[in-house]
C-alpha cells in the first residue's frame, strides 16, 4: 500500500505543477493539453509519467531538446513523500484525506511565493472555505475551532505585518488563516513560530556573509508551511515533549 500512496503522490504532484504553472498565469487547470514552454509542443502521454519522464527524457523537451525545470520531479518526489508519510501518521483516514488536501495548497502556495513572491488569493480563499467545512469531519477540530483558528492566527500574523510596515504581505497573513482554518488557532500559531525559528536559522549565515542585507525580502509562505507540515505529523508530539521537558527541568 505504501507504494500504492507514493504513486499516488506522484501523480497528484504531476498536478499541482500544472497549477503552479498555470493559476497565476490566469490559464485554464483542466481540460487543456500540456506543452513545452519552449517550443509549445503538445506532450504525449509517454511524456507526462510523474517523475519518470523526466528521468528518461534527461530533464529535456523530446522534441526541442530544451531543459525542462527540476522544479517539475522536485514537487512530484516532495509530494510523493509528503503524502507517504501522511499515510504513516493517518493511514487511510478522513484526516489522510483532510491532511493530504491541506499539504497540497501548501506546496503550491510555496512554489508559487517562491518563484513570484506571491501567494494567489484563489489558494488562500479555497483553502479558508475546505478547512472550515472540513472541520465537520474531523474529531479532533470543531467548527468553533476552526473559525478561531483563522481570526486567531490570521489575526497574530496582521498586527505583525502592521508593525512591520510592509515586511509580511497579505498573502502570508490570509495564508496562516487558511492553515488556521484546517489545524485551529495553536497549531497554526506554533506553525508561525516554528517557520520563523527555521527562517531566522536559514537566513543569519547569508545575513553575516554579506550575501543578503536585513531589508532583502525573504519568501515567508514555504517557511509557514513547513512548520504546518511539522505540525500536522508531530506537533501535538511536539507539544507534549515540550511540556514534559519543562515541568521535570
Amino acid at each position: 500500500m505504501s507504494i500504492l500512496i507514493f504513486i499516488f503522490g506522484l501523480i497528484i504532484g504531476s498536478f499541482l505543477n500544472v497549477v503552479i504553472y498555470r493559476l497565476p498565469a490566469g490559464k485554464p487547470m483542466i481540460f487543456s493539453r500540456s506543452e513545452c514552454n519552449h517550443c509549445q509542443t503538445e506532450l504525449s502521454i509517454k511524456d507526462l509519467v510523474p517523475f519518470f519522464s523526466y528521468l528518461l527524457l534527461g530533464g529535456n523537451c523530446r522534441y526541442c531538446e530544451s531543459v525542462f525545470s527540476l522544479q517539475y520531479p522536485a514537487v512530484e518526489l516532495l509530494t510523493g513523500f509528503l503524502f507517504l508519510l501522511l499515510y504513516k501518521q493517518y493511514f487511510l483516514s478522513t484526516q489522510f484525506l483532510v491532511y493530504g488536501f491541506l499539504t497540497t495548497l501548501l506546496i503550491v502556495a510555496s512554489v508559487i511565493d517562491l518563484r513570484q513572491q506571491i501567494i494567489p488569493n484563489q489558494i488562500n480563499y479555497l483553502g479558508i472555505g475546505a478547512g472550515t467545512l472540513s472541520s465537520l469531519l474531523l474529531a479532533d477540530l470543531s467548527l468553533f475551532s476552526s473559525l478561531v483558528g483563522v481570526v486567531m492566527a490570521g489575526g497574530a500574523l496582521l498586527f505583525l505585518a502592521v508593525i512591520s510596515r510592509g515586511g509580511i504581505g497579505m498573502g502570508d497573513v490570509k495564508f496562516l488563516a487558511m492553515i488556521g482554518s484546517f489545524l485551529g488557532a495553536r497549531l497554526a500559531l506554533l506553525s508561525l513560530v516554528l517557520g520563523s525559528l527555521i527562517g531566522s536559522l536559514l537566513f543569519l549565515p547569508f545575513l553575516v556573509i554579506g550575501v543578503k542585507g536585513r531589508k532583502d525580502r525573504v519568501p515567508f509562505g514555504p517557511l509557514i508551511a513547513l512548520g504546518a507540515i511539522i505540525m500536522i505529523l508531530k506537533g501535538e508530539e511536539l507539544i507534549a515533549w515540550y511540556l514534559n521537558f519543562f515541568s521535570i527541568n
